[in-house]
């Protein structure tokens, strides 16, 4: 009997003051029962949230050590998934996708979700030049999952989303498909604010043969804290790594988010991750998934 937990590799950026990127991913999945090894692509003193920031994004050589040196521990052969978010610049992206060929080739049910940051709504795109090219081009016929904002997904797909049945169909556009085409198997918009969503705060997971919807009241928030997205994405793979189907996975994870969301202190930036664990591992409001096509 295998006792090992899954393991996920995570190569995002990290922060010694706030919760994004690694600093906001490795809770959730460590909570959740999965065993975590985390590349950091940036160091920096806090996020941006707070105003100046001191650090460095390192390069993609500093990248490719590392990842070296933990292929030749074995470690890559013994990863259930890799986790890839905001990249300091598009040279880090290759390296990771390299790490994913790596492991595939060793382990062909790895997963790879990517979490194509590039901007929202609010602040626009806020990622180097070279960055959405690079998740159009290469990380997105690569991954398995993919978890775009509407911003981002819309940037990725070239569209406006008009309502719902248009950003399923939007969605299966850019799916891996049985002729050949590369792409994710599960397309997941977040933040979804199309006319016909009512008021309430869309997530989409859209799949070759169903799609599935969480919405939530939508809870205003000034400022809005950072590293929402990571926790989604980390709860998410988490989630369905210790075997829960799409469905019930995306229903905890948006949950888990709007837990964490409702015992924000008044005016924080950064999400009550240790104060509030136990919405990661049993949110106290369940939002349940329903099919929509």
């Amino acid at each position: 009997m295998n006792t090992h937990p899954p393991l996920v590799l995570t190569i995002q950026s990290h922060v010694a003051w706030g919760h994004v990127g690694n600093a906001a991913a490795m809770l959730p999945l460590q909570l959740s029962g999965v065993e975590t090894v985390a590349v950091h692509t940036v160091q920096f003193s806090n996020h941006t949230g707070f105003g100046e920031v001191k650090g460095q994004v390192f390069s993609a050589e500093h990248i490719r050590d590392v990842i070296e040196g933990l292929q030749a521990r074995d470690v890559l052969a013994h990863c259930s998934a890799v986790l890839s978010g905001y990249l300091g610049d598009a040279g880090i992206g290759h390296i990771i996708l390299d790490a994913v060929r790596k492991i595939r080739q060793i382990n062909p049910s790895v997963r790879y979700l990517c979490d194509p940051v590039m901007g929202d709504v609010h602040r626009g795109i806020f990622v180097r030049p070279g960055i959405p090219p690079f998740l159009r081009q290469y990380a997105m016929p690569q991954a398995d999952i993919l978890t775009p904002n509407q911003y981002e997904f819309e940037l990725l797909g070239d569209t406006t989303l008009r309502d719902l049945p248009h950003a399923i169909t939007e969605a299966r556009r850019l799916l891996r498909s049985g002729q050949g085409q590369p792409g994710p198997d599960t397309i997941i918009i977040t933040s979804l604010l199309t006319p016909d969503m009512d008021g309430q705060l869309g997530t989409l997971a859209v799949r070759r043969d169903d799609a599935w919807l969480v919405t939530t009241p939508i809870i205003s928030l000034d400022p809005m804290p950072s590293g929402m997205g990571d926790v989604f994405s980390s709860t998410l793979l988490a989630r369905l790594l210790v075997g829960d189907a799409l469905p019930q996975a995306l229903g905890h994870a948006v949950s888990t988010l709007y837990g964490l969301i409702a015992e924000l202190p008044s005016g924080s930036r950064n999400l009550p991750l240790v104060q509030a664990r136990q919405q990661i591992i049993q949110p106290t409001r369940l939002f349940d998934a329903t099919k929509v096509a």
